[in-house]
């Protein structure tokens, strides 16, 4: 059924849209694929902040030229599935990829990131990585690690001065008798 010249601009202004408000988007083969596990899986990217759409190819080549960004052309054949990163994209990629391999129909064909295009690899390698959080956990542990390190050398070094100075104050203090009274 053909969409009039009007829902066409609509749709392409929905993709500026999306593309503008974006971190990232992944694009998937979706051909076999259920209407059924179709929900689920925009229900799954729901959670992670992402939003799931099925374009006609023609005007997302009109939204991504308007946004200045290229893709391979090939990638924009057959029917697309395109997932808007909202928020992060791995976890994006790990919903995608989990699902590839659980729905067979599903195929990730690529992804663009930061004004990069990811190949398929790219995208798993995004998905295997950990959480954010997870991440800047690590970050900060390896960043904290040697300046505890640090601190703990050198108050082990003042404790041993300290320790040092005590002795001789104990030693003077027991050098001295006290006054006897009389």
């Amino acid at each position: 059924m053909a969409i009039s010249k009007k829902r066409k601009q609509e749709l392409v202004a929905q993709y500026t849209k999306e593309l503008q408000a974006s971190q990232g988007m992944i694009l998937a083969d979706y051909r076999g694929l259920g209407v059924a596990d179709m929900e689920r899986l925009r229900h799954s990217l729901r959670e992670e902040k992402a939003a799931l759409r099925v374009v006609k190819n023609r005007l997302l080549k009109l939204a991504l030229s308007q946004t200045g960004i290229e893709l391979p052309q090939e990638w924009l054949l057959g029917p697309v599935a395109v997932a808007f990163c909202h928020d992060e994209v791995p976890p994006v990629a790990k919903v995608l990829s989990d699902f590839a391999k659980e729905a067979e129909a599903l195929s990730v064909k690529g992804g663009w990131l930061d004004q990069n295009v990811l190949s398929q690899a790219e995208v798993k390698t995004l998905a295997s990585l950990p959480p954010r959080d997870v991440l800047l956990a690590q970050v900060l542990g390896t960043i904290n690690g040697p300046a505890s390190q640090t601190a703990g050398v050198i108050a082990s070094s003042v404790r041993q001065i300290l320790n040092v100075l005590q002795a001789y104050v104990d030693k003077l203090e027991g050098n001295n008798p006290a006054p006897q009274a009389a």
